[in-house]
């Protein structure tokens, strides 16, 4: 990855890094569990309807078990992606799976809003470092030159699995009883992640790293990077925290949706899912077209990539809450659908800026880092806030006041652009202080 404007940071002798079978092997497993993660996650959104009837909650109740989990992936993230940097990203990886699996199956058992609370709170245990830790590993085997779309991907996974969850939690509710929504993601966790042991070993990972050959002397243990490293470059600060912001409203879209479809449009339980679940489509694909779009603009010039997330941050500002203001219909779906497909594009660019300004030894920490500002600027802030407004306002202006937080997301974006030279030599100073 090269720049004209900044020092670019150490790459290959050869310039390139060639991408193995293995590689992609390991992206579709750990993508796959991705998937399982926001299946696991998003289903109750489908179900919202159900449990607000069968149990006599507010919309504040419902907001608690949606965003509980996302709250102890914030709080849990960093911490548990140290350990995965010291003990083994990959091991890391297949505990978290199996327990937001078995956590997801005590959903379909809890008896109340009590016992929902409690499992829920166990799934974002088991998910807290999923994130981080799954796309440094992918990332590792991967050359820099595709890590903005490889990010933009690998989160995309979560609007994907956000959609088979809510389309498919919603029609197993329907047909079956909502309780085996939770079933049926629960066993896809546990299957996917004996698949995902028997093929990804630390091993393998570590004989196809991409890291290696980049940064040889991040393998070894005696030249890992501080963590302070992480916390004391301006600019990296900078991508974490507009990286949180810019997910608030995309949150927002993925935990509201099926009920603003139930509320306004007088659908039932599953055609609601279904409906919602377009409009969540729409994000993942973003962020994978957006990621693709930040790798072309930023070859010539590495600081375009964090124009290209403020550009996209600014197209969700100006469609949604035109969008939601108008009336039903095809001009309001329009502008609400390209809204969503640009809400979360930023997610790309700002994983690789951080990717691109931290050192390879404690990388699964500074996504752990991103993650936590994710989850606690924008995957639990965004729908609790607006759980608390629509009990207030309405869930209808509630979700036009959602993307007024684009603003400062922006600022703190345009501020990373004019820090990142900075912030590369902070970095190859770093390097320096690590290689024998």
């Amino acid at each position: 990855m090269t720049t004209q404007n900044a020092v670019s940071v150490p790459a290959p002798a050869s310039g390139r890094t060639r991408t193995t079978t293995y590689a992609w092997i390991v992206f579709a497993l750990a993508f796959g569990l991705l998937l399982s993660d926001y299946m696991s996650r998003q289903v109750l959104s489908a179900v919202f309807p159900v449990l607000k009837a069968e149990w006599a909650l507010s919309d504040s109740h419902l907001a608690s078990l949606s965003s509980v989990v996302a709250l102890m992936v914030g709080l849990l993230t960093l911490p548990l992606s140290i350990v995965a940097d010291r003990w083994g990203r990959v091991r890391s990886l297949v505990i978290m799976a199996v327990l937001w699996s078995v956590a997801t199956l005590l959903c379909a058992l809890a008896a109340n809003y009590e016992q929902m609370l409690g499992a829920r709170f166990l799934v974002g245990v088991g998910e807290a470092a999923y994130g981080s830790v799954g796309i440094a590993l992918v990332l590792s085997v991967f050359a820099p030159r595709l890590h903005a779309t490889l990010s933009g991907a690998f989160m995309a996974g979560g609007s994907f699995g956000s959609v088979v969850g809510v389309v498919l939690g919603g029609v197993i509710a329907v047909q079956v009883g909502w309780r085996w929504s939770f079933v049926a993601m629960g066993v896809f966790g546990l299957l996917l992640v004996a698949v995902f042991r028997l093929v990804v070993t630390e091993r393998r990972v570590a004989a196809h790293s991409a890291e290696k050959a980049a940064e040889p002397e991040a393998t070894s243990p005696r030249l890992r990077a501080p963590l302070s490293s992480l916390y004391t470059n301006p600019a990296v600060l900078c991508a974490y925290i507009g990286g949180g912001l810019q997910m608030f409203t995309a949150a927002v879209m993925l935990a509201w949706m099926p009920s603003y479809f139930n509320r306004y449009h007088d659908m039932a339980t599953d055609r609601a899912a279904a409906a919602a679940a377009v409009f969540v489509l729409l994000i993942g694909s973003g962020m994978v077209v957006c990621g693709m779009i930040t790798d072309r603009v930023g070859r010539r010039d590495v600081t375009h990539k964090w124009l290209a997330a403020v550009a996209f941050c600014t197209v969700s500002l100006v469609c949604l809450p035109i969008g939601f203001h108008l009336e039903a219909g095809t001009a309001s779906s329009v502008l609400v659908g390209v809204g969503a497909f640009f809400a979360a594009g930023s997610s790309g660019p700002t994983a690789a800026m951080v990717a691109s300004l931290t050192h390879a030894s404690v990388r699964a920490t500074a996504m752990g880092t991103l993650t936590l500002s994710n989850n606690l600027l924008g995957l639990a802030l965004g729908p609790f806030v607006v759980g608390v407004l629509a009990d207030r306002l309405g869930l209808l202006s509630a979700l036009q006041f959602a993307p007024v937080v684009y603003l400062p997301a922006i600022a703190v974006l345009l501020l990373g652009r004019r820090l990142h030279p900075s912030g590369v030599r902070r970095l190859q100073a770093v390097t320096a202080a690590t290689t024998p």
